[in-house]
């Protein structure tokens, strides 16, 4: 007989678990759009609109793995009621942000209670449901939170193009109301779960991490200039960078619960699965953070006609992820993966070969279209990959490693990307290099011929951007079938 407490408790951790992803969701799908009408309210420079997005991505990729681990540790409710209470105040600061360095220092805030709420949306879920229903519940999880990624962009260019710039606020400011029926239902439907005194909390790994991350974006991001910061600067940081990175190794290695297990890297399939996550998400993240901006600021569309152009790569992602899962399983993991990836390549240089053309529906959205329906034959078997590369006692921790290095891919390619737009467009400017014309956003008072020239470097250097995305996507794809298991005989 169904306990109807337990059961109405079961259906406020699952409303709450999509609230508080959709929180994420919509700020990760709205900010690549929002990011051009921040610049222009906030006056922010192009390494300020970096920072904007690589706050909240260096926090997050640093310490998502400790925060499942403090979930274990004091309790999923605990900690997950923490980092949506953290997400929801750090949101607050950034509505009412007056500069881009407070927006900064919030979205870093964010970044924090992110590391602890992204992780613990599952994980309450699997402790509150029983097995013959976790399935149900994820299902439904998942498919929510595809419909907010896909309605996000949507509902956000509309605001964005009706409100005009101030209205990027509004981003952030729905997270309050979300945030809050989340932490309501959690308190009055939830009970506190058991914490793990056994577990120890590798907290000298995160730092070690968060300090080799922060080392290495600031010194290709620098603190606020349009231009690249000098090559000393760079040398100085990344190269700080580079110790800490290799004492956080050394660190890991010998702690007794590492939060980065490196003996999972022993295996070949794991160690190629992650590889290929990190340079297919690096491309991806960089051609979907500067690609908005070309398009608003360079060809002076609006952000309600970019988030709509950009749909079909939301519907091509939901649609396939289910089919490309089953084709895995039937072919295994590495053909898939390496046609979605080939594919992916396909669609990037797409972008990079059309974009002087300005052409939003007849070039820009059928390459994204084509960008979606690799990207869809790519999710569901990388998972698949990384989950049958190593034992099941371990999957919880590789699923966790995985999704940490998506997101230090997306930290990287926004900073090494932004070297590479700043040096093209300021080279591609050419006699007008010395006014103040800087890449995403718009210039006033300028000559027929110094519009065309401010355009055409804006191409050059998003082009530029989608050339490189293109062959690291041909890498990944290499890595998958070199790498990840096939079922040849399935093609006699």
């Amino acid at each position: 007989m169904t306990d109807p407490t337990a059961s109405k408790s079961r259906r406020y951790v699952l409303v709450a678990a999509i609230l508080a992803s959709s929180m994420g969701f919509i700020d990760s799908s709205v900010l690549s759009i929002a990011i051009p009408a921040m610049r222009a309210d906030l006056g922010a420079s192009l390494s300020e609109a970096q920072w904007i997005s690589n706050a909240y991505l260096l926090l997050l990729s640093a310490l998502i793995l400790l925060g499942g681990a403090a979930g274990d540790r004091f309790g999923v409710r605990r900690m997950f009621m923490a980092g949506i209470g953290l997400f929801v105040i750090a949101s607050l600061a950034c509505a009412v942000a007056p500069s881009s360095a407070t927006l900064i220092l919030a979205r870093a805030v964010q970044g924090l209670g992110a590391a602890f709420m992204v992780p613990g949306s599952l994980a309450i879920i699997a402790k509150t449901y029983p097995k013959d229903e976790r399935g149900r519940a994820i299902g439904i999880w998942a498919a929510t939170s595809s419909l907010t990624t896909i309605a996000g962009p949507i509902v956000g260019g509309l605001v964005l193009t009706a409100l005009g710039d101030w209205s990027w606020r509004l981003v952030f400011a729905i997270n309050l109301p979300l945030g809050i029926a989340a932490l309501m239902l959690l308190v009055l439907g939830v009970k506190p779960d058991q914490a793990q005194t056994g577990r120890r909390l590798d907290i000298g790994g995160a730092a070690l991490a968060t300090l080799a991350l922060f080392a290495f974006a600031y010194g290709l991001i620098g603190g606020g200039s349009e231009s690249t910061p000098p090559l000393s600067h760079v040398a100085l940081w990344c190269g700080l960078g580079l110790v800490t990175g290799v004492a956080f190794l050394f660190w890991e290695a010998r702690h007794k619960q590492p939060m980065l297990p490196l003996n999972l890297f022993a295996s070949r399939q794991f160690s190629g699965a992650n590889a290929l996550t990190f340079t297919l998400y690096f491309s991806f993240g960089g051609v979907l953070f500067f690609l908005p901006m070309a398009m608003i600021a360079g060809w002076g569309v609006s952000a309600a006609t970019v988030a709509i152009a950009l749909l079909p790569m939301g519907l091509m992602l939901a649609v396939l992820s289910s089919l490309s899962g089953k084709w895995a399983d039937r072919f295994g993991p590495g053909p898939v993966l390496t046609l979605g990836a080939l594919i992916v390549a396909a669609a990037f240089a797409l972008l990079g070969a059309t974009a002087p053309l300005h052409q939003v529906w007849l070039a820009t959205a059928p390459a994204v279209a084509l960008l979606g329906l690799g990207m869809g034959m790519v999710v569901s078997p990388l998972s698949t990959a990384v989950m049958t590369s190593i034992s099941d006692g371990d999957t919880g921790t590789a699923s966790g490693v995985n999704n940490a290095v998506a997101r230090v891919a997306g930290l990287f390619a926004i900073a090494l990307f932004g070297v590479v737009v700043a040096q093209v467009f300021e080279r591609a400017l050419g006699p007008v290099a010395e006014l103040p014309i800087f890449f995403g956003l718009p210039a006033e008072g300028l000559s027929a011929a110094q519009e065309s020239a401010r355009v055409n470097a804006s191409d050059t250097a998003f082009a530029a951007v989608a050339y490189v995305a293109a062959a690291l996507a041909l890498v990944s794809a290499a890595t998958a079938w070199l790498t990840l298991n096939r079922k040849s005989d399935q093609f006699a």
